[in-house]
């Protein structure tokens, strides 16, 4: 996983990820406050050989006091050693339940050992410590080792470091319990924030939108809740940063096929409600304001839209002029000050993918094709439907339009691929829907870049008074 999807994987899970950490630290806390504390109490007890009058002698009972001490400490918990101290002590447990809370450990290269209990009480913790190691002392001076000739055993166990009752409970720790419950909570809240990121296959952003429909995007629209107050931003608000991303797509679109004459592209999606009659509006009042004359068409007669979005009436469009119930001239109607007209749907017909397929729709686009620099046609969106694959490849090619954090990738591939069992292709794509943040940081990359080449670009010559051509505009 490289640096930029582990940012992606923070950005998208991170409320995840905070509540993990969050109920971590509130479970470790709550852990702290509801176990029991506990004390721990140590002794040490030295072992040593008596009866050495040397330094060969003392070498030599040194070495065995080495070897004897791990077994001296494995002793410590058995029950000959625990039994005699339940009994002074007068505990009410079974030796098998008091050697669970003891442990007796020897360093390397060390005679001493090291006797530690735990209990709920310091005192009584500290007092079994000290009674074992007395009671260890006994069971191997006395019972266990042969005495020598003289009647001494030949080792000696001896306290050195009596057990006191701690001050302060050795658990529960509030500081470790809290810092383990953040730790866990965090890689808990990690994992989820993997696991719904491998399971979403949502589009992202403009890296996975790109890769699934196999065309650069041509720009982002970022997502507006008052789109349906105000849907036409480009005419009803000019300065609008939304405006203002439909005017890249515009610049963009000049890219688009370059050497080809056909100047006419389908907006379509993959599936309803992503922006896609949204997007077809504004960029049609865009390119006009650029003096291209325009022409929107409503290619979508299954549920035509146009007509609404530009305020005009609707009820004659281009089922009309497909019947040879009126004529092309007629039912286009001109919008705005500039050269921008509007072609509606008309009547809903029964057989919409017949009528998009027929001869007289080739020659409607072809006809309109003549008359205006650009042609733009809303078309249906491509899962639900064929009209915009047969548009399409009636045309110059379709423009993709996809709601990031909406459609998912496998929607868009279906899209891309039933363009190209029609025999045509995508030519770019839109992003709609994007957050205000990663479209102010695509408009800070397009004006960066777009300033950095009007610097670097010799200045060009005005072209002559005439038709206007996209590629200049």
């Amino acid at each position: 996983m490289d640096f930029d999807k582990v940012i992606a994987l923070l950005r998208r899970g991170w409320v995840l990820i905070i509540a993990g950490a969050a109920l971590g630290v509130a479970g470790g806390s709550l852990l702290a406050l509801l176990t029991p504390p506990t004390y721990e109490a140590s002794s040490d007890v030295y072992v040593s050989v008596t009866g050495a009058t040397n330094s060969s002698e003392l070498a030599q009972g040194g070495n065995a006091a080495e070897q004897r001490v791990q077994s001296f400490a494995n002793l410590a918990t058995k029950e000959r050693v625990l039994r005699p101290v339940i009994d002074r002590l007068g505990l009410d447990v079974p030796s098998s339940e008091l050697a669970r809370h003891v442990s007796a450990q020897t360093p390397i290269d060390s005679v001493i050992v090291t006797i530690t209990v735990t209990d709920p009480s310091a005192e009584r913790a500290a007092s079994i410590a000290n009674a074992i190691g007395a009671s260890l002392a006994h069971v191997v001076t006395e019972e266990l080792e042969e005495p020598t000739p003289n009647g001494a055993s030949p080792f000696r166990l001896e306290t050195v470091q009596p057990a006191t009752a701690p001050g302060r409970p050795a658990s529960p720790r509030l500081s470790v319990n809290v810092t383990g419950g953040f730790v866990v909570g965090l890689l808990v809240g990690l994992a989820l924030a993997a696991m719904r990121a491998a399971l979403d296959t949502r589009l992202d952003g403009r890296e996975s939108v790109e890769r699934a429909a196999g065309v650069s995007a041509l720009g982002e629209i970022a997502f507006d809740r008052t789109v349906r107050d105000r849907p036409l931003i480009v005419h009803d608000d000019p300065r609008n940063p939304r405006s203002e991303a439909f005017r890249r797509i515009r610049t963009n679109l000049q890219f688009i096929q370059v050497d080809s004459k056909r100047r006419s592209f389908v907006i379509t999606s993959s599936v309803p409600s992503e922006g896609k009659s949204t997007t077809a509006a504004n960029l049609a009042v865009s390119l006009a304001e650029n003096d291209l004359s325009v022409v929107l068409v409503d290619g979508d007669l299954r549920r035509p839209k146009v007509a609404e979005l530009m305020g005009i009436e609707g009820s004659a469009g281009i089922t009309d002029v497909l019947i040879g119930r009126m004529e092309l001239v007629d039912a286009v109607q001109p919008w705005g000050k500039q050269g921008l007209a509007v072609l509606p749907a008309g009547q809903i017909p029964p057989n919409p993918t017949e009528l998009v397929a027929s001869a007289a729709m080739q020659a409607v686009l072809s006809d309109l094709e003549e008359r205006y620099d650009i042609v733009l046609i809303d078309a249906p969106p491509l899962l639900p439907v064929a009209d915009a694959a047969v548009l399409s490849h009636l045309s110059g090619g379709a423009i993709l339009v996809a709601a990031v954090g909406r459609t998912t990738k496998k929607q868009l591939e279906i899209a891309r691929s039933a363009l190209q069992a029609a025999g045509t292709k995508a030519v770019g794509c839109v992003l709609t829907m994007v957050k205000s943040t990663a479209a102010a940081a695509y408009i800070h990359e397009y004006r960066y870049s777009a300033l950095q080449e009007r610097r670097a670009a010799p200045p060009r010559k005005r072209p002559r008074p005439g038709r206007p051509d996209l590629r200049n505009g």
